[in-house]
């Protein structure tokens, strides 16, 4: 991504937050995962976003209007030993010009370097509670300034709601990005489709996605697959993976693949055999079609609850007239609640650099205006495990879960949907299928 981009996102950020403040945002820090073995390393979000920077233990400071440098980056710095066993660091030498800042910093200098950087600034603002060593430290240089009888900022502010509105908001890039990553997941969540066949573990389609991601140089998943063959698929957040898939089972995958860390986010269900019975047509049938009223329902000027409204409704319906629900109409059992058991979880989350992406959901108690550049998920899903709660229930609709899940694009004219490469339409699975690989 170029560096101009993510300069234009601090340019933005310090006009937001107004000149004689200060903003310090941390980077992530190494996780092990056990013995001497750490996790692959993966940028903190935010801080991604303002720098595109990929080292750890790295923080950035933003001073609006300083008389000499507005942009300060604290770094590890070039290091051979370390280098040779741990790979290449940008150094503090190269950094301002590679990473389009004014000047950067040793990070084990920071202690002395960045209380001269708060002097003389009226407010702070950080991601106060994400980290509350860090925060400690924030106000050790405080501490510090007050020591020395300097001026100092007397207002902190939690910085995530000015920075993760501008989030909200995609740049041409970014859509270009997270296009190309659903792109990829569409073709992974294909490659599943094809590869399908009873006997198979669930893990071996998990296997198969990540095989596709990482040929298109997608090398992680935006967050762990779901692979839920059978009665797993009415457990939400599915990810043991580890079961049979069982002739005439539908099976139910949420996988998206992350690219330079963005995420894409997506689900589709199809029959573990390649043809839908009669019962899972239907269910199939209708969460496709609230899916498809729902994405209509996604453009400029509407709500972000209004696609959750639309699917619910036509949902709730769907199960009066299969006599799933008994009741008289759409209305009534909303009313009651009847569909609370068989609907989840709702229909949409924001995306982006996070799967589950910042952002209000909400402005001034009511649901938020979609506006073009935001990109929400579209995800309606129908779940009747066999259970005690289910008891009422034909025996011939338990066991089955369904989820169509597409990442959505709101434009200016409408929307675009951005996984729309993945095949929904049950027609269009078992053809899929049919071929094979």
């Amino acid at each position: 991504m170029d560096k101009m981009e993510h300069s234009h996102r601090r340019d933005r950020l310090m006009a937001a937050i107004g000149p004689r403040s200060v903003a310090i945002i941390a980077g992530a820090n190494e996780l092990r995962r056990n013995g001497d073995t750490h996790f692959p390393f993966r940028q903190e979000s935010d801080f991604f976003y303002l720098t595109g920077f990929t080292e750890p233990n790295a923080v950035l400071v933003l001073t609006p209007c300083g008389n000499k440098a507005e942009t300060t980056l604290f770094l590890n710095p070039k290091d051979q030993a370390a280098e040779q066993w741990t790979g290449r660091r940008l150094g503090v030498k190269a950094a301002p010009e590679r990473m389009g800042i004014d000047q950067a910093f040793d990070v084990a200098n920071m202690d002395e370097e960045l209380p001269t950087l708060l002097k003389g600034r009226q407010s702070l603002h950080a991601l106060f509670g994400f980290d509350s060593t860090f925060d400690q430290r924030i106000f050790s240089w405080i501490n510090k300034l007050k020591t020395q009888r300097q001026t100092h900022p007397g207002e902190f502010i939690n910085l995530a709601q000015t920075l993760h509105e501008l989030r909200v908001i995609k740049s041409p890039v970014e859509q270009q990005q997270m296009q190309r990553a659903a792109e990829i997941t569409a073709k992974a969540h294909i490659r599943a489709m094809k590869s399908c066949r009873p006997g198979l573990g669930e893990w071996s389609l998990e296997g198969e996605l990540l095989a596709e991601f990482m040929s298109h140089g997608a090398r992680f998943s935006a967050y762990p697959s779901i692979v839920a063959s059978g009665e797993n698929a009415c457990i939400m957040h599915y990810i043991d993976n580890d079961a049979t898939l069982e002739d005439g089972d539908l099976v139910l995958i949420d996988a998206g693949c992350e690219l330079d860390h963005y995420a894409s986010d997506v689900t589709r269900t199809f029959p573990v055999n390649g043809t839908f019975t009669s019962e899972q047509r239907d269910l199939y049938q209708l969460c496709l079609n609230a899916q498809k009223a729902a994405i209509e329902a996604a453009s400029p000027k509407a709500r972000f609850g209004d696609p959750h409204e639309t699917a619910r409704r036509i949902l709730t319906q769907g199960l009066i007239d299969l006599e799933i629900i008994d009741c008289e109409s759409v209305d009534v059992a909303i009313e009651k609640g009847s569909e609370k058991r068989f609907l989840v979880h709702r229909c949409s989350h924001w995306l982006g650099l996070d799967v589950h992406d910042v952002g209000m959901f909400e402005d001034n108690g009511k649901s938020r205006v979609l506006e073009p550049g935001m990109v929400l998920t579209v995800e309606p899903g129908i779940y009747i495990p066999t259970n005690e709660q289910m008891k009422d229930v034909d025996s011939r609709w338990q066991g089955i879960g369904v989820r169509i899940e597409d990442d959505v694009l709101i434009t200016e004219s409408g929307n675009r949907v951005l996984s729309q490469d993945a095949p929904k339409e049950p027609s269009d699975i078992e053809s899929l299928m049919a071929n094979g690989l």
